[in-house]
């Protein structure tokens, strides 16, 4: 049974402390912002066992840690279990002045981003979302996403961005046959389209194919989220990406409540 509880998210930057509403299923879960290089090691640990291991992503970093260099620039929110003081959810969160410092956002290696520039200064982009197998249940995203709000809200950024993942263990046809049945409904206008450096689709992909669509980007697209344009192929997860866009005005007012206090 979902118990109802109210969880402290420490913003960063200040100390100001905000209620979210989340669920926890028979343990007690705290959601926060990491505060010291331990702590951000902790969710490189748990990125690393996801992608790495569970996925058999080629990583970058060594010793059984996720690392790349855009992580020194971004906020590493994690949900921690606190009878065993472990961390078993975290998304990076890159704001626009960190990106700047970055020399820009982690998805315009995938994208070509010049259509959605204008809205960079209002834009935040998550990524490296993962949740330890024992956590994955509704709750425990939930958090994640409340806690992402309230991140948004907290320094208005009115834009969430980041790539949404589909595997290509099939060769792609999966992911292919996916977006073709997405596009229809939730393809965002053009000018807010982005174009794929290394283009996934050709002649050689079916686009048939029922293909169940991965949870995290089914969440977003019920959230109100739009997809950007085709996917690219990125190499190193050996995944398919889509930029998926979330405007906060889009919400779904079904979730709205329970998201945006």
């Amino acid at each position: 049974m979902l118990k109802k509880e109210m969880l402290t998210f420490n913003t960063a930057g200040n100390n100001l402390k905000h209620k979210i509403p989340a669920f926890s299923q028979d343990r007690r879960l705290s959601i926060g912002l990491a505060h010291s290089q331990l702590e951000v090691q902790e969710a490189q640990r748990l990125r690393y066992k996801v992608f790495a291991e569970e996925m058999g992503a080629q990583l970058l970093g060594s010793g059984g840690l996720d690392v790349d260099g855009f992580d020194q620039y971004c906020d590493h929110l994690i949900v921690r279990d606190t009878d065993t003081n472990q961390v078993i959810g975290t998304y990076r969160i890159l704001n626009p002045e960190k990106a700047n410092e970055a020399g820009g956002y982690y998805s315009a290696a995938e994208f070509d981003l010049s259509r959605i520039a204008h809205l960079f200064d209002r834009t935040v982009e998550v990524g490296r979302a993962c949740v330890h197998q024992n956590y994955r249940n509704g709750g425990t995203i939930t958090m994640l996403w409340a806690g992402l709000a309230r991140y948004m809200q907290t320094h208005n950024y009115e834009y969430m961005i980041g790539c949404g993942s589909v595997s290509m263990a099939d060769g792609g046809h999966a992911a292919a046959s996916l977006y073709q049945r997405l596009q229809d409904e939730y393809l965002s206008p053009l000018e807010y389209r982005v174009f794929p450096r290394n283009p996934l689709l050709n002649n050689s992909l079916r686009t048939d194919m029922q293909a169940a669509c991965p949870p995290l980007i089914k969440g977003y697209l019920r959230l109100g989220a739009y997809i950007c344009g085709e996917p690219a192929w990125d190499p190193y997860f050996n995944t398919a990406d889509m930029l998926v866009m979330l405007p906060l005005s889009r919400i779904n007012p079904r979730y709205a409540a329970h998201f945006l206090k």
